[in-house]
């Protein structure tokens, strides 16, 4: 269930797209600015809870964790479940393109909210909301994860983000015949996001993709 605000106006700013702005007139705010703010609260209570609550877990697991937990296709999943879509403002144009139904547009929706419940109510409302809606699934969003080998979550993403597929290359392969070692690049168009090696093409590619998807997140915010 979505939150009440105390402010009202926070709220509309909450779903307000930037595509709207040019038909609304002056004095409309995007939830851009949110978004940013929602992007680093919800980062800040899943980092804390799973620190306290996942003890064995190394640095690099933590991260991992983190990654999955806050990535698009998550928070488009979470957001769909709310029916944050109806409440969406766009322009005529965005509308008619599907936007109520944009992955992209969704989970940065889902972070503004979080972003607007912080200003309006505090930390502590934006902690429970979080735990109610995506801390207390974690092992089925998990499992969901799972399901998908890295290559079918990385396509996922850059196909919603940039409208284009990755591609892999061989860069290197050494050793004999019966035991080569493949190293394969994954890019988008020609920037090189990560390398994997493997035995085979495949193992190689897949951790590629597995590595490009680590830090796809934090990549995806620097364009911004």
């Amino acid at each position: 269930m979505i939150p009440k605000f105390k402010n009202t106006q926070l709220m509309d700013e909450v779903f307000t797209h930037r595509s709207y702005l040019n038909e609304a007139g002056k004095g409309t705010q995007s939830n851009e600015r949110l978004e940013f703010l929602g992007d680093s609260i919800l980062s800040f209570i899943v980092s804390s809870y799973i620190f306290r609550n996942y003890p064995n877990l190394k640095e690099g697991e933590l991260t991992n964790l983190r990654s999955v937990l806050t990535n698009t296709q998550t928070l488009y999943r979470i957001s769909k479940d709310l029916g944050i879509g109806k409440y969406l403002k766009l322009s005529k144009g965005e509308e008619e393109s599907g936007g109520r139904e944009s992955v992209t547009i969704l989970a940065d929706t889902l972070e503004a909210l979080i972003g607007g419940l912080y200003m309006d109510q505090g930390i502590d409302k934006a902690y429970d909301f979080v735990e109610e809606i995506l801390l207390k699934n974690i092992d089925n969003i998990m499992k969901i994860e799972e399901l998908k080998d890295p290559k079918s979550r990385l396509q996922e993403i850059i196909q919603e983000k940039h409208k284009i597929s990755p591609t892999y290359k061989i860069l290197k392969e050494e050793g004999p015949d019966h035991l080569k070692l493949y190293t394969v690049g994954v890019y988008l168009s020609d920037k090189l996001l990560a390398t994997g090696t493997g035995r085979s093409k495949q193992e190689a590619e897949k951790g590629a993709a597995k590595i490009a998807l680590e830090g796809f997140k934090v990549d995806s915010r620097s364009e911004k």
